[in-house]
C-alpha cells in the first residue's frame, strides 16, 4: 500500500470514529429524518396514550401527535419550536401528548431529574409550563452538575409551591411515572429521541417544519 493510500485509509478510520463517537455522545440527537415511517398495531396503540398522559389541544380530534422526548436531548430542543408552531397552526384541530423518555445517565446525566421536575410541576397543574422552560433553557441547565438550582428558578417563575416541588423531586415521587413512560416507549420500539407518532405512524427523529406539516395534513385525509 502506498503512503498516500495509507494516509487516506487513516483519514477514513478517524472520520468514522468521530461520527460513531458523536452519535454516542449525543445519543438521542437525531439528524433529519431519513427512516421509513412505520405503523404500530392496534394493540400497541393502546399504550400510546394513558388517561393521565400530559395532553394539550383539542380532545375529540382526528389527528393526535405523540412525542417521546428527553429534555436534555439537543434534537428534542430543536424540534420543540417546530412542534409549538404546528400546534399553533392547527389549534383546535389536533391533540399533542408528551411522554417521558430520558436517555441513560451516561448519555444525558440530567435527563432523568429533568423529567421528574416536569412531572412534579405537572402535579401542580403546570407540566407544559415546565416543559417550555426546560426546552427553552436547555443550554443553561443541560451540562450543569447541579441542575436543581435552575429547576427551582423555573418553578418559581411559573408559580409553583417550591417546598412541595423540591420535596417531590428529593423523594423521587414521580420516578415510577417516568419509568412507566420509558417502558411504554420501549414496548413501542422507541430507542432514540425524539420519536413521534402521528396517530399510529411512528417517525424516528425530528422533521423540518414543512415535512412535519405535510404529514399532519396527510393524517387528516
Amino acid at each position: 500500500m502506498s503512503n498516500e493510500a495509507k494516509i487516506l485509509t487513516g483519514i477514513g478510520i478517524v472520520t468514522l470514529a468521530i461520527v460513531v463517537g458523536a452519535a454516542f455522545l449525543f445519543g438521542g440527537k437525531s439528524s433529519p429524518n431519513t427512516s421509513t415511517p412505520t405503523k404500530i398495531s392496534e394493540e400497541q396503540s393502546k399504550i400510546l396514550i394513558h388517561e393521565d398522559s400530559h395532553t394539550k389541544g383539542a380532545k375529540d380530534v382526528k389527528v393526535t401527535l405523540v412525542e417521546f422526548g428527553d429534555f436534555q436531548c439537543p434534537a428534542c430542543a430543536v424540534s420543540y419550536p417546530i412542534v409549538e408552531q404546528i400546534l399553533k397552526d392547527y389549534d383546535g384541530k389536533i391533540k399533542f401528548v408528551f411522554r417521558e423518555f430520558p436517555l441513560p445517565a451516561n448519555v444525558h446525566p440530567n435527563s432523568q431529574i429533568a423529567a421528574e421536575a416536569a412531572e412534579a410541576a405537572g402535579a401542580q397543574g403546570k407540566f407544559f409550563e415546565m416543559y417550555k422552560a426546560l426546552y427553552e433553557n436547555q443550554k443553561e441547565w443541560g451540562g450543569d452538575k447541579n441542575p436543581m438550582q435552575f429547576f427551582e428558578k423555573y418553578a418559581k417563575e411559573i408559580g409553583l409551591d417550591i417546598d412541595k416541588f423540591k420535596s417531590d423531586i428529593e423523594t423521587k415521587k414521580y420516578e415510577s411515572r417516568v419509568q412507566k413512560d420509558l417502558s411504554d416507549g420501549q414496548s413501542l420500539g422507541v430507542n432514540s429521541t425524539p420519536t413521534f407518532f402521528i396517530n399510529n405512524e411512528k417517525i424516528i427523529g425530528g422533521l423540518p417544519y414543512d415535512e412535519f406539516k405535510a404529514k399532519i395534513e396527510a393524517a387528516f385525509k
